[in-house]
């Protein structure tokens, strides 16, 4: 067998040449991200051809996502300052002069689209913590004048915000101070909200938006099942209508005409895909996009009269091939590739694998393997997800053929706290960091050992966010298990962890951290949170150890990587640390993200024996 082409960092880390196609709200013209003096932007051209010219000219951090106004006249997106986190709204013109307008202009403020109805193209729906850093009332804001008109006050338990296909907001999701959930309605803008129905912080109750005539509300619901499925409840009587589920996995969202408001279908995500179809028209359409190409399709944009689709599929060796799909005509244009200088042969498959963890629970986790070496005794990774409220899943990441191109083995798994495998599983995690969840990816590494595929003496652990933090377990806890370690912005200590959260975070401690973590001012559980902190343990640390923080992160601030580099050093104990000035929770640079996998590549080489582009004598040929 013979190893691919050792991919140049750049290929995996740097832009992508092209990304997130979406065609305008009248059809003429379509838009997609591309590089512009190095850093993503918008760029557009009309949708039969033609020279594509950029809109937006961010010289900062770039555009990550975007969409386009009603009237098809403008691009709205999002910009914070260094990864602060405080986004402001912002609007080009199509075409225009390259000034970008900012809408939100408020220092230290956080400001979200909520809704850019139809019904009014020169208005939409934002959220802003202007008035009150901890809570997020919403506002109505004039594009053309900048005017913002407070819609409804925040009283301090919403968490979310819902609006009508009229563009008023009737609806809202507050959490209660047990940290369940309730849903809100009224029937004019003018009227006081009443409470719809009440779910256990359990059965969720997710709003995903109202009906044509606004007399139901589709929700994400378990109650009465394991499994979030997807409700229809009736805003006049509250009565709870099951309308779908799967046997398999939690709701992901319904599948909604922006035109006319009719219910397509329903996503779900098991190791793949799957899309349950109740319109005959679209389930006929789906199934033509589903045979363009590898991959599981993923509808990006559309026109205004959803006419015109844009496509990406989500390949684990052949990452985002994107389409512009004619309804009408059944006929499609292939776009791009973002990342075309990547070859499918040069990539390793994903595959998914359950794992049996010690107390029972199946957890659903994901192997690459390198291409062209037998997947025996192999050096691995393993690679833990953020969040923890979130999942791994299959198709491209970079991360992963990253490090299988290096020669590891990259195991990934869905610990219990996972999201889309049921309440059960999820609510498993409670008071379990450190703990149960850290057991999971212990078992996971074992079942790895025990198939023959990971050689037990070069396992390495890296992630980020939470990841980091079970990194920072894993070498403190069970400092015996691995061979090298990388936390990318990991918490260190949870007591100061919480008492940091932004301000705007606090309406939602009570459903999540304080309950699944602890209350940092509740003495007993402090000093659970404190046991169950690798700072509290940091004199077991006899494992390599790379540090790496983005300065202006606030969720996960510089503090918790500080205050472990400096244990550490202070013990005389070398650790490698990298701090970028000019990142948050996620390094938006290439340059920093280059910087970091650099070092992280050589670092690996050293300590587990992987490959290596050259530039650092002591690292790995194998």
């Amino acid at each position: 067998m013979t190893q691919p082409r050792l991919i140049p960092l750049p290929e995996f880390f740097d832009n992508p040449e092209r990304a997130l196609a979406k065609p305008s709200p009248d059809g003429t013209m379509i838009s997609w991200l591309a590089p512009l003096d190095g850093l993503l932007n918008v760029w557009v051209r009309p949708i039969g051809g033609g020279e594509a010219v950029p809109v937006t000219r961010d010289t900062d951090r770039g555009v990550m996502g975007y969409s386009w106004t009603r009237d098809s006249r403008h691009i709205l997106y999002s910009k914070d300052q260094g990864g602060d986190e405080n986004h402001h709204v912002m609007m080009m013109d199509v075409p225009g002069d390259g000034t970008a307008r900012d809408l939100t202009p408020f220092d230290g403020v956080r400001a979200s689209i909520v809704s850019v109805p139809r019904a009014t193209p020169e208005q939409i729906i934002i959220s802003t913590n202007r008035r009150e850093r901890s809570v997020f009332d919403v506002e109505r804001l004039d594009l053309q004048t900048g005017d913002l008109a407070l819609v409804a006050e925040n009283p301090g338990n919403i968490i979310g915000w819902v609006a009508d296909r009229h563009g008023q907001v009737l609806g809202a999701y507050a959490q209660t101070p047990a940290g369940d959930y309730e849903l809100l309605v009224r029937g004019r803008e003018a009227d006081a909200f009443r409470v719809l129905a009440e779910f256990s912080n359990e059965d969720g109750g997710q709003p995903y938006g109202f009906d044509a005539d606004g007399g139901v509300l589709w929700v994400g619901s378990a109650r009465g099942s394991d499994r979030a499925r997807l409700v229809a409840i009736d805003v006049a009587t509250g009565e709870e209508t099951v309308l779908d589920e799967d046997a398999v996995a939690d709701l992901g969202a319904p599948i909604v005409s922006d035109r006319d408001r009719t219910l397509l279908g329903a996503a779900y995500l098991r190791d793949r895909l799957v899309v349950h179809t109740f319109d005959e028209r679209f389930a006929r359409d789906f199934e033509t996009v589903r045979a363009i190409a590898d991959g599981d399709p993923h509808i990006t944009g559309t026109d205004a009269d959803e006419r015109l689709w844009t496509i990406a599929f989500d390949s684990d060796r052949d990452p985002g091939a994107t389409y512009l799909f004619d309804r009408g005509t059944g006929e499609h244009e292939f776009l791009f590739r973002p990342r075309p200088w990547l070859s499918p042969d040069d990539l390793a498959p994903m595959r998914p694998v359950p794992v049996t963890s010690r107390d029972g629970l199946t957890m659903y986790c994901y192997l690459t393997v390198p291409r062209g070496v037998a997947a025996t005794g192999l050096p691995m990774v393993l690679y833990v997800h953020g969040g923890p409220w979130s999942r791994d899943a299959w198709g491209y990441d970079g991360v992963a053929q990253f490090l299988a191109n290096r020669g590891y083995a990259v195991l990934q798994v869905n610990y219990r706290g996972s999201t889309g495998f049921g309440k059960h599983f999820m609510h498993a995690a409670e008071r379990e960091f450190a703990g149960k969840m850290h057991d999971d990816l212990i078992d996971a590494v074992d079942w790895a050992v025990a198939e023959g595929i990971a050689d037990p003496a070069r396992v390495g652990i890296y992630g980020g966010s939470y990841g980091g933090y079970a990194t920072l377990v894993g070498v403190t806890f069970t400092p015996d298990r691995f061979r090298a370690a990388v936390s990318f912005v990991g918490p260190s200590n949870l007591v100061t962890l919480i008492r940091s959260f932004p301000a705007y975070w606090r309406p939602f401690l009570q459903s999540t951290w304080y309950r699944f973590v602890g209350d940092p001012e509740v003495e007993a559980e402090r000093e659970d949170m404190w046991r169950r902190s690798p700072l509290s343990r940091v004199d077991a640390i006899v494992t390599p150890l790379m540090v790496i923080q983005g300065a202006n992160d606030p969720r996960v601030t510089q503090q918790e990587s500080d205050q472990i580099v400096e244990a550490l050093r202070g013990r005389g104990v070398d650790v490698e640390y990298i701090v970028a000035d000019d990142e948050g929770h996620g390094f938006a640079k290439p340059a920093n993200r280059m910087r970091a996998y650099r070092a992280m590549e050589q670092f690996f080489a050293r300590h587990l024996g992987g490959r290596a582009e050259a530039g650092d004598p002591r690292a790995g040929t194998a």
